[in-house]
């Protein structure tokens, strides 16, 4: 164990900590006044299943990352391996993320829904708190979609996109 550092040098240190961290790939999506937005995140989780909650952080509220932050409803979908493709798109700054290239279409809760993705939960935030440039929202669940989904996990370790294929459970 390391000791206590300056706060710039243990942020080092726990960025480090956490590349080594596997983190589980989402695609938030809202509707906005612009239009659809949509963010990649690896920083959803769930938080209670009764009442059924989630939580996930924006680090940068600037684009579409500052419509998400504040909007009224969005839809998390929880992405499988074969959704690398769709991962970058959204995390790419810049990117037409709604264009041709993406399946998608308008639910009556007016959120945009991508296609092929696994579990798609619908959610309404209700806290929004900020933790130094960033901010954590938690959110009800509202609906969820494909639930029982068994496709392999894309997670995202080291800066790189993984799969999860092989499930081995331990003793």
């Amino acid at each position: 164990m390391t000791t206590a550092a300056p706060n710039s040098l243990l942020g080092e240190d726990f960025r480090r900590a956490f590349r080594g961290h596997p983190a589980g790939v989402a695609i938030i999506t809202a509707h906005a006044a612009t239009g659809p937005v949509g963010i990649t995140s690896s920083s959803v989780a769930s938080i209670s299943a009764d009442p059924a909650v989630l939580g996930f952080s924006l680090q940068a509220l600037r684009g579409s990352a500052a419509e998400v932050a504040t909007a009224s409803s969005v839809l998390v979908h929880l992405l499988t391996a074969d959704n690398v493709a769709l991962a970058r798109r959204f995390a790419a700054a810049g990117s037409t993320r709604f264009g041709v290239d993406t399946a998608w279409s308008t639910p009556g809760s007016g959120e945009p829904l991508l296609h092929g993705t696994g579990t798609v939960l619908r959610c309404t935030p209700l806290t929004r708190t900020e933790v130094g440039p960033a901010l954590v929202v938690t959110a009800a669940v509202d609906e969820i979609h494909d639930a029982d989904s068994l496709a392999a996990p894309l997670v995202y370790q080291d800066g790189t996109y993984h799969c999860v294929s092989a499930w081995t459970a331990l003793p």
